[in-house]
């Protein structure tokens, strides 16, 4: 619908607002509340309909309210002495004044004459399923290449737009690719989870939401945290990753917080004031002295997770190392990274231009970690240009894959053992179909299975052990990641060739697997025994070992 009134045009479809000929900045919550006292006009709308329609009940100040209602009544011209299309009621709400003509059929104005990213009609919060746990997406956009964004620790899905530099960004980098954004479990809109699961497991979010969406293949952009994430996801699915774009991100969690003292540090500020906004200085100081950024600050902590969810997740993440698998990234990449990052150590960026193949790295002055502060426009043109400048080359023939090597031994078939075997066997197909594994092409005589999870593999190790343990037969069962061949024979693959000496070491009934797997699912609740350092000849260097203890599937 669009509203007519002095000279003013406001179209509730495209989201835009017109004083004559010019288009007019407008953010997205003040566009919701002039089209909402418009649609409204005549009567009171009261504090308490605005809060439920504009901000969906979410606790939000009065000062929130009053920012709003001054920046509408600024975009009109108006003021609070005047009130002459926006009147206080005091006590009971705000009536817009004015004669309002409707109508559909006007002519939106040349599109070469938009040039504000703030007119932006909100998108949709959809719900994605990953196993039993809501994912919360959006998605926009209008370019012709597709990418999906991963957050930073925590986040907010529909509180990015509350803020108009995040929305205009967004906006900006929507003009480039049609975008779909999350929140991860545990965190903002998605659901909230009993404990959180290893990195590998959360990883399995990215995939489900490009499910739900469609997209085979995309870019995928992980900032922070979520830069962990995502370069995980493009090792370990290259067949649904165009491209990895990493911003102010890390391989190993010490490049954010150097020692457990500096960690308990933010724990002792989540105790005693998370929601406050009070640690912004930390994320972007240059915005460090702007209430207003402040207080919406303080909401993105409050409404990113809960104290105890947000420390239960700093603890897992304390845990994460993904720097032996940044080699087995083969997707283009781009890594971007201001050179006095306030919260990420700048050496984090160089580490991960310098190990991931071909990586392309740029270094950008400046100190603030959020994207979407400070030199915003040198980010987003180096996404453009990473974007639109990549030379496709032939699909990928290898992924990064946990491969499980089982090994037991039954006696030559004869009646009773024929049909025991087969029944081994079934329970083996069906733990490897239950966990999601496949059959690896290669000439090992001992069970070799692929999974696109460290911990899923574990799972399945586990549960194939207990029915081993009911049978009265011995196994003994080896772990390791690494690349094989996607459709290709691996008999002299590395990897292949590990796990099998992995399965050789391990004990009777036990599982054993290498540092490397440890470091992945960390903070699952898979509990290890350290085994010892081993010289492994396959790949001729000694590596840390563990026993698997207990894991709940």
């Amino acid at each position: 619908m669009i509203y007519l009134f002095d000279h003013f045009k406001v179209d509730s479809t495209s989201f835009e607002v017109w004083r004559d000929e010019a288009r007019l900045e407008v953010q997205p919550q003040v566009m919701e509340l002039l089209i909402m006292l418009i649609e409204n006009r005549g009567r009171v709308v009261s504090r308490e309909e605005i809060f439920d329609q504009i901000w969906k009940n979410r606790i939000v100040s009065d000062t929130t309210l009053s920012s709003r209602i001054k920046s509408l009544r600024k975009l009109l011209g108006d003021d609070g002495v005047q009130q002459k299309f926006v009147r206080t009621i005091h006590g009971r709400g705000f009536r817009f004044h004015a004669e309002v003509a409707e109508t559909r059929d006007i002519p939106f104005a040349p599109a070469e004459n938009l040039k504000s990213p703030s007119a932006f009609k909100l998108p949709k919060t959809h719900y994605a399923l990953s196993g039993n746990v809501h994912i919360a997406y959006q998605q926009f956009g209008s370019g012709p290449l597709d990418l999906v964004f991963v957050p930073g620790f925590v986040s907010h899905i529909d509180n990015y737009w509350a803020e108009p530099g995040f929305a205009d960004w967004l906006t900006s980098i929507g003009r480039l690719a049609r975008v779909v954004i999350f929140d991860k479990r545990g965190t903002g809109l998605s659901d909230t989870v009993a404990e959180l699961p290893g990195l590998d497991v959360r990883m399995d979010d990215v995939r489900a939401v490009m499910d739900a969406v469609k997209l085979d293949k995309a870019f995928i952009m992980g900032i922070s945290e979520g830069g962990s994430l995502a370069a995980l996801f493009a090792a370990m699915h290259p067949d649904r990753c165009n491209g990895l774009i990493l911003y102010g991100a890390f391989a190993k969690f010490t490049s954010w917080f150097a020692t457990r003292e500096e960690l308990l540090g933010l724990f002792d500020y989540i105790e005693s004031a998370w929601g406050s906004g009070q640690s912004l200085p930390a994320f972007a100081p240059s915005m460090a002295g702007d209430p207003e950024f402040t207080e919406w600050w303080g909401k993105f902590e409050r409404l990113g997770g809960t104290p105890g969810a947000v420390i239960a997740l700093m603890e897992m993440n304390s845990q994460i190392d993904i720097t032996d698998i940044l080699p087995s990234i083969h997707a283009p990449t781009l890594v971007i990274h201001r050179a006095k990052d306030v919260l990420i150590d700048i050496e984090a960026g160089r580490l991960l231009g310098s190990s991931i193949p071909g990586a392309q790295y740029i270094e950008l002055p400046g100190a603030d970690h959020l994207a979407w502060v400070g030199n915003t426009d040198l980010i987003t043109d180096a996404i453009d240009k990473f974007l639109h400048g990549i030379e496709y080359t032939a699909e990928q023939n290898t992924t990064l894959a946990t491969v499980l090597c089982i090994e037991f031994k039954i006696d030559e078939p004869d009646g009773e053992q024929e049909a025991l075997q087969a029944e081994i066997f079934s329970a083996i197909d069906h733990y490897r179909d239950l966990f999601r594994g496949t059959d690896l092409k290669c000439l090992e005589p001992a069970g070799m299975y692929s999974f696109d999870g460290p911990a899923r593999a574990i799972y399945c190790s586990l549960e194939m052990l207990k029915k081993f343990k009911s049978f009265d037969f011995e196994c003994q069962i080896g772990i390791h990641i690494g690349e094989v061949a996607i459709d290709a024979n691996n008999d002299d693959n590395l990897t292949i060739r590990t796990t099998r000496e992995l399965c050789s070491l391990a004990g009777v009934n036990q599982v054993l697997v290498s540092r490397t797997i440890t470091d992945l699912v960390a903070g699952s609740g898979i509990e290890f025994d350290g085994y010892g350092t081993v010289r492994l000849e396959s790949l001729d260097r000694d590596w840390e070992l563990f026993h698997v203890k207990n894991a709940s599937v």
